[in-house]
């Protein structure tokens, strides 16, 4: 739990960065890109290649294709036809597909888990819904894309360290995680990328290159090992925490608006979620052939 906390935090700085400095002025696929080497450089040299199950190194490899590749590229594309408070609104279905996912790979149907879920979503949605605008359909599919992507990675990585223990800790073949993310990542921005707006000033540089090695790489490795020591309940809230976070800290450094009664109304419901889950979760198992 304590490795989710500290992501989420980290991550709380992630949205309000690229929104100041990025969004807009920088291309989107070579964005995303950078942000796959310099994560990439953190883990790949350190990667075992020895050792290392043929099956787990190749499913972690998937896990990046998913989880950092295809999601990013479609949480970028989306802002193109969506406002802010609608691409937020949107990510609030993560912790469903997390929950439906993990008991889909383990053959089993957890009701508690699921309502927890959907008690997180209700609570981020108080928290962003500002209202819909007309002709948001594709910004939308773009979204349950990301999300559905992002719940993958999470619980494909979850349950491959699961089924293939070896002697290595996981920071040994996080690396297969980046190379996956690159498969997609480069040919994406060799297609889709527009060389005429790459970053120019130094801070839009050092904003990408806290992104590249400290949300990416450091980011996205702690928030899956961290995973990895939770049930599936917890890790379908945790994706929610980030909404009232990720506002706070708007609020107290970039002095945006923000209502604060729906956030804490919200954050409320979201810890309440992690309560009943964490109470009765066990209880409440089914599993099928």
């Amino acid at each position: 739990m304590k490795y989710l906390i500290f992501v989420t935090v980290l991550w709380a700085f992630s949205f309000s960065l690229i929104d100041v400095y990025l969004a807009g002025s920088v291309d989107a696929d070579f964005a995303v890109l950078t942000r796959v080497i310099l994560a990439g450089l953190i883990f790949l040299p350190i990667t075992q290649i020895k050792g290392i199950q043929k099956e787990l190194s190749i499913g972690i490899v998937g896990v990046g294709v998913f989880q950092i590749g295809v999601t990013y590229l479609c949480l970028y594309r989306s802002f193109a036809y969506l406002t802010v408070p609608e691409v937020l609104l949107f990510t609030v279905t993560t912790p469903i597909f997390v929950a439906l996912l993990d008991d889909g790979m383990n053959k089993r149907f957890s009701p508690v888990a699921l309502m927890a879920a959907l008690l997180a979503v209700f609570g981020a949605g108080i928290i962003r819904y500002d209202g819909i605008t007309s002709g948001y359909l594709t910004g939308l599919l773009l979204i349950q894309i990301a999300n559905f992507c992002f719940a993958l990675g999470q619980v494909w990585y979850k349950n491959l360290v699961k089924w293939y223990p070896n002697e290595y800790p996981q920071y040994r073949f996080f690396g297969y995680f980046f190379l996956g993310g690159l498969l997609i990542t480069i040919p994406s921005f060799l297609i889709f990328g527009n060389t005429e707006m790459l970053p120019q000033t130094p801070v839009q540089w050092s904003v990408l290159l806290w992104l590249g090695l400290a949300a990416s790489g450091a980011g996205l490795y702690l928030w899956n090992k961290g995973g990895t020591l939770v049930d599936a309940g917890t890790l379908a809230i945790m994706n929610n925490a980030l909404i009232p976070a990720g506002l706070l800290v708007n609020i107290l450094i970039w002095n945006r608006e923000a209502d604060l009664v729906r956030l804490l109304i919200g954050g409320l419901i979201i810890l309440l979620s992690l309560w009943v889950n964490k109470k009765w979760s066990e209880r409440a198992k089914f599993a099928f052939n």
